[in-house]
């Protein structure tokens, strides 16, 4: 018998150039990190579509580092399509990433990890 593997999945679809969360069939309701099952209900209809990439930025830190390594930022970014995640916002100087910011999805791949996405300030901003 096979299980499902949500994060694999999520990892495909990041190699293949789209960023894709789950949506509950039956509420309709966004959900991420990528699981088996939607969180309260239960409900097991998951299916994958693909998000807008546009968010804001819900929370962010800066991490200070010894130089001569510069800071970088920790941000927690609420897409519009309504669910949050921990990512980091580039393009910008970390002191200037802001609460309330807009912020557009871009997909990176660093080495030879897993593709991963990260938050570019919006046009505009």
């Amino acid at each position: 018998m096979s299980y499902p593997k949500p994060d694999v999945e999520y990892a495909e679809h990041l190699r293949a150039g789209r960023f894709m969360i789950q949506r509950s069939r039956s509420s309709g309701r966004f959900v991420f990190h990528p699981r088996v099952a939607e969180p309260v209900t239960g409900a097991r209809d998951l299916e994958w579509v693909e998000v807008s990439g546009k968010g804001t930025v819900y929370a962010v830190t800066v991490v200070g580092q010894r130089p001569p390594a510069e800071p970088y930022n920790v941000a927690i970014v609420e897409l519009d399509e309504g669910v949050r995640m921990m990512t980091r916002v580039d393009g910008i100087a970390s002191a200037e990433v802001r609460i309330g910011m807009p912020v557009t999805a871009v997909i990176r791949a660093e080495g030879e990890d897993v593709p991963h996405v990260v938050f570019t300030p919006a046009e505009g901003a």
